[in-house]
Protein backbone atom coordinates (compact mmCIF):
# COMPACT_ATOMS: atom_id res chain seq x y z
CA UNK A 1 0.00 0.00 0.00
CA UNK A 2 1.01 3.62 -0.72
CA UNK A 3 0.23 6.80 0.59
CA UNK A 4 -0.37 9.97 -0.97
CA UNK A 5 -0.87 13.16 0.49
CA UNK A 6 -2.56 16.13 -1.80
CA UNK A 7 -2.54 19.59 0.03
CA UNK A 8 -5.57 21.52 -0.13
CA UNK A 9 -4.06 24.53 -1.87
CA UNK A 10 -2.76 22.52 -4.89
CA UNK A 11 -5.43 19.67 -5.54
CA UNK A 12 -8.93 20.10 -5.73
CA UNK A 13 -11.21 17.59 -4.03
CA UNK A 14 -13.20 16.57 -7.25
CA UNK A 15 -10.37 16.30 -9.38
CA UNK A 16 -8.77 13.65 -6.56
CA UNK A 17 -12.41 11.54 -6.74
CA UNK A 18 -12.10 11.97 -10.92
CA UNK A 19 -8.66 9.98 -10.74
CA UNK A 20 -9.73 7.20 -7.96
CA UNK A 21 -12.86 6.73 -10.99
CA UNK A 22 -10.62 6.51 -13.81
CA UNK A 23 -7.95 4.14 -11.96
CA UNK A 24 -10.94 2.13 -10.05
CA UNK A 25 -10.44 -0.88 -12.21
CA UNK A 26 -6.67 -1.38 -11.97
CA UNK A 27 -6.44 -0.33 -8.17
CA UNK A 28 -7.76 0.07 -4.78
CA UNK A 29 -8.39 3.57 -2.64
CA UNK A 30 -9.00 4.33 0.70
CA UNK A 31 -9.39 8.19 1.90
CA UNK A 32 -9.27 10.39 4.36
CA UNK A 33 -9.78 14.26 4.53
CA UNK A 34 -7.21 16.14 6.86
CA UNK A 35 -6.83 19.39 8.11
CA UNK A 36 -3.86 20.24 4.92
CA UNK A 37 -5.55 18.29 2.68
CA UNK A 38 -6.72 15.01 1.55
CA UNK A 39 -5.32 11.36 2.19
CA UNK A 40 -5.43 8.54 -0.23
CA UNK A 41 -3.93 5.40 0.28
CA UNK A 42 -3.51 2.95 -3.09
CA UNK A 43 -3.54 -0.91 -3.14
CA UNK A 44 -2.63 -2.74 -6.46
CA UNK A 45 -1.90 -6.55 -7.34
CA UNK A 46 2.05 -6.63 -8.41
CA UNK A 47 4.76 -4.51 -9.27
CA UNK A 48 2.06 -2.12 -10.69
CA UNK A 49 1.36 -0.12 -7.28
CA UNK A 50 4.05 2.49 -7.27
CA UNK A 51 3.35 3.52 -11.24
CA UNK A 52 -0.44 3.46 -10.73
CA UNK A 53 0.05 5.79 -7.57
CA UNK A 54 1.74 8.28 -9.55
CA UNK A 55 -0.34 8.19 -12.46
CA UNK A 56 -3.24 9.00 -10.06
CA UNK A 57 -1.01 11.92 -8.67
CA UNK A 58 -0.59 13.30 -12.16
CA UNK A 59 -4.08 12.70 -13.31
CA UNK A 60 -5.68 14.68 -10.19
CA UNK A 61 -3.08 17.09 -10.96
CA UNK A 62 -4.01 17.75 -14.55
CA UNK A 63 -8.12 17.56 -13.34
CA UNK A 64 -7.00 20.18 -10.90
CA UNK A 65 -5.45 22.67 -13.63
CA UNK A 66 -8.55 22.19 -16.21
CA UNK A 67 -11.01 22.95 -13.60
CA UNK A 68 -9.44 26.35 -12.61
CA UNK A 69 -8.84 27.53 -16.24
Amino acid sequence: MIELRFHHELYDGFAIDEAMKAFGEVARFETAKEAQGYVVKVSADGDDEEIIALELANYALGKTIEKRA
